[in-house]
């Protein structure tokens, strides 16, 4: 109990710095975002009227008052579920325009996650078992390979063949002509559009999973308890999936977990070159806009998933494990 207290603890404390540091940035950070809206609508070398940037930042709610009382009123926002008004999507609620957008990154990347993990751990500990042979010497190349390529490359390469070339998928967007809602023209529709963008994903996304495995795994196979249950006769499938594959499996599960919470930060230069209509490509438009309620909403999110994969990790490695239990209890 006094493990997972323990973890709980530090979640909460984190939590803090996070929500306190996600509260500091936008402050600190140069421009006016009134000023811009304001020299947006009346041209790029018009001169800016005062009174017309005071007017829009009374239309915006911008927080006025000290640092410390903005502060106390962002947390009880917070607690509110407030999230202000977007400034490029005025009039509408930064929780809308979120909500709008959550999932269709949530579906794209969970997927992809899910699979490249998957194919990761299969592929890392097959290599590992068949060590320094020519199945370990192509797969380690290979992803050291893909490993060095930037995934917009990565991008621009499947547009240029499987979309412009070959036509075989959509190059931009989340769907065309069909309606939405659960219907299958949609379906269709919106697997259409994000196979380029998954597919991009899954070229990049399994090398850490593979290279991490394969480490973790041989570094296992030479352990006593190893050499114990080859010794008594297992057959290998048995010594390499129950026994070193099994506790190699371990440490992915804390790098499983931060992969799904940090899945917005991998996907906005993808999301933004497909113009796939999701969480990344939101981001990337609030960073270059300066509309701060929802590049702040954006950043919060980003990070509270993380803490709370993290701490599913955690109290999830502690039941796996029960050594780590003790150990820091």
């Amino acid at each position: 109990m006094r493990y997972y207290l323990r973890k709980l603890g530090f979640f909460v404390l984190t939590l803090w710095a996070v929500v306190t540091i996600n509260f500091l940035i936008p402050r600190v950070q140069p421009g006016d975002p009134a000023e811009i809206m304001v020299q947006r609508l009346a041209g790029k070398n018009a001169q800016l009227d005062q009174a017309q940037v005071q007017a829009m930042r009374d239309l915006l709610g911008t927080p006025t008052g000290s640092l410390g009382s903005q502060y106390v009123q962002y947390l009880g926002q917070l607690l509110r579920g407030d999230l202000g008004l977007s400034y490029n999507y005025y009039p509408f609620e930064v929780t809308r325009v979120i909500g709008q957008a959550f999932w269709w990154t949530v579906v794209l990347v969970t997927v992809v996650q899910v699979l490249s993990f998957v194919v990761g751990i299969l592929l890392g500990a097959f290599a590992a078992w068949k060590r320094n042979g020519r199945f370990d010497t192509t797969v380690t190349l290979v992803s050291t390979f893909l490993g060095t390529l930037q995934p917009f490359w990565i991008a621009l390469l499947l547009i240029y063949g499987l979309g412009y070339s070959l036509g075989w998928f959509a190059t931009s967007g989340g769907y065309e002509q069909s309606t939405p809602g659960f219907n299958g023209a949609f379906l269709y529709d919106a697997v259409s559009h994000a196979f380029l963008p998954a597919l991009t994903l899954m070229i990049v996304t399994p090398i850490g999973w593979i290279l991490g495995m394969r480490n973790t795994m041989i570094m296992n196979l030479s352990e006593d308890y190893i050499k114990l249950a080859k010794a008594k006769g297992l057959p290998d499938r048995v010594v390499a999936l129950r026994y070193a594959a099994r506790n190699a499996l371990l440490p992915s599960v804390t790098g499983f977990a931060l992969a799904l919470g940090g899945v917005l930060g991998g996907t906005i230069l993808v999301e933004t070159v497909f113009d796939y209509p999701g969480l990344g490509r939101l981001m990337g438009e609030a960073v270059g806009l300066k509309d701060y309620p929802l590049l702040q909403a954006l950043m919060l999110l980003t990070a509270v998933a993380t803490l709370v994969a993290n701490l599913v990790a955690d109290l999830l490695y502690g039941v796996l494990d029960p050594r780590v239990r003790r150990s820091q209890a």
